[in-house]
Parts: structure tokens; sequence; C-alpha cells
């Protein structure tokens, strides 16, 4: 189906729809960019902008998605790479800046259901003090096993879950409802939430920004739900979880200490102790015993 065909099936735009900036984040990672893209290009939602944020790519990525969609994606080139929370934070203000009444914040390892940005809009404008939405996240294979159903934070043991990871979809997690957090992976919030919160803190170098930022959400009122019929497919391997290297486990110990100790009360401290402990040995074991790739030699190629 060529572009005009898919124009003629696409909804006209209506006055009543939200105007929704899409951020996809990329650093090096074309290959994974452009699907993502090409799925975001069958949204049946009419009204949206979709803003390509390149953290200083050698591959090309920007280069590539400018000679594919020319002035439909509007690229944004950033001259280093500011990591997950800084660069998104330049496309959250590019989109806050053309007026966007939501902005969604895309990986972009991911594929999306022609269908989910309706949910997502639906659910924070029907919900009851809604203010950030996420969708049902899958493994890409198999594609009905989940890996994010809602996001559980349990201050008394200094740990944050997501809800359904590896479970075969079976219903069970078809209910919209309040959670923690949503994943950043695919994270809608509204234009309100980032006037009264500001954006991501760039304090956390990998992992937890968007549990902060729900976080913070939540301490001025709003909150935010898991919407199950809004459907993404996440491309990382679900019997490892994801190739989780040295240096990213180092990220994620250190984010989860910043947060939770911004946000903990003092009497958590007599049992966070013990649960962190219990969670590096568990990390220390996955990872011996092959559960959790060690990934430190594609680390390495990564920042060749």
């Amino acid at each position: 189906m060529d572009q005009s065909d898919a124009n003629i099936q696409q909804p006209r735009a209506e006055p009543t729809h939200p105007k929704v900036a899409v951020i996809v984040l990329t650093w090096n990672g074309k290959h994974l960019t452009l699907p993502c893209l090409e799925s975001l290009m069958d949204s049946r939602y009419p009204r949206t902008e979709i803003f390509l944020v390149d953290n200083a790519s050698t591959d090309g990525t920007a280069d590539a998605v400018e000679e594919k969609y020319g002035e439909r994606i509007r690229i944004i080139r950033n001259q280093a790479n500011l990591g997950f929370a800084g660069g998104n934070n330049v496309g959250i203000q590019h989109a806050m800046d053309g007026g966007a009444d939501f902005v969604l914040l895309l990986n972009n390892d991911t594929l999306v259901d022609p269908e989910m940005i309706d949910h997502l809009v639906k659910a924070i404008m029907e919900q009851p003090q809604a203010g950030i939405a996420g969708p049902k996240i899958f493994y890409e294979s198999p594609p009905d096993q989940i890996w994010f159903a809602g996001g559980e934070v349990f201050l008394g043991r200094g740990t944050a879950r997501h809800i359904g990871i590896r479970e075969r979809d079976q219903g069970q997690h078809d209910t919209i409802r309040e959670v923690d957090y949503v994943s950043g992976c695919a994270l809608m919030a509204g234009r309100e939430v980032f006037e009264k919160i500001g954006l991501l803190d760039p304090i956390y170098e990998a992992y937890f920004e968007d549990t902060d930022f729900c976080m913070r959400a939540k301490m001025k009122g709003f909150r935010t739900y898991y919407v199950p019929h809004g459907r993404v497919w996440h491309k990382i391997s679900s019997s490892t979880g994801g190739q989780l290297g040295r240096r990213k486990i180092k990220r994620k110990l250190r984010s989860s200490w910043i947060f939770f100790r911004r946000y903990s009360k003092p009497y958590h401290w007599l049992s966070i102790p013990f649960f962190f402990s219990i969670d590096v040995i568990r990390i220390i074991i996955l990872v011996a015993t092959g559960k959790i790739r060690d990934a430190s030699s594609i680390e390495k190629k990564e920042s060749a």
C-alpha cells in the first residue's frame, strides 16, 4: 500500500482529538528505529506529530529517516549523547513548544498496535485525575508473552517490579487500573503534568527515570494508569530479560539507590538494606547461571 492509499484510509482529524507528540529517542539504532517508525505510521490516531531525537548517532540513523520520511517526521539532532532523560527532555520541550496536549515517549526498539495511541489518550481523558498512562507491553518473541502490565514500587523493600513479566497473556491483566508507574518504554503524559512537575530527571543515568517521573506526578495529585488494550511489542529476549551486562547492572543499582533514598521514609531503612542485598545476590546468581546474559562484549562493540 503506497502512502496515498494510507492517507485515504486515515480518519480525518477532528477538533475533539488532542494533539499527541510522539518522541522516539535513538542512538546508533537504525535497524530498530526504522521498523518502529513504520509501525507508528500505521497508527489510526488522527492527530500526531512524530519527533525523532537522535543522540549523536554515527550509523546514519537520522539521515536514513530523513530520506525515507522527509517532513513527516521532525528530526532533532543532538550534538552529544545526552542519555535517556536528557535526550527525551529535548524532544519533550520541542513538543511542548509546538502545542502538544499529550506527549508519548516511545523506545525505538518497539512496534506499536495501530490503536495504541487512541487507547492511551482515552484513558487519560476518562480516568479520574489521570495524568500518565502506559500500555501492555509484550516481548517481540513470543508475541503473547508479557513484559509489562503495570509497575509496583515497594518503598519498604527498596524494590520495584513489572507486573506480569514473562507470563503468557490469557486476559489476566486486561483491566485498566491505577499503578505506581508505567515503563518509559511507552509512557504518555498530559501537558499539565510536565507543566507542574517538570521533565525527566537526568540524575538517573539509566533506569528509574520513569518511576521517578510517575512518583513526582503522584505527589502533585496525578494518577498513573496501566491501559491493557493499548499494546506494544518490545524487542528484547524473554529468556534473558535483555542483554544486561555489568555496566548496566551497576547503573540500575545506582539509580535504584538514588530513587529509594529520595522517596523512602526513615523507618523504611530498617528493612531496605536487607532486601537490597537480596536483590544484588539475585542478580549475581542470574548472571552466573546465564539467565541474564553478560553483555560486556556487546557493550564494548557499542562504545567502539
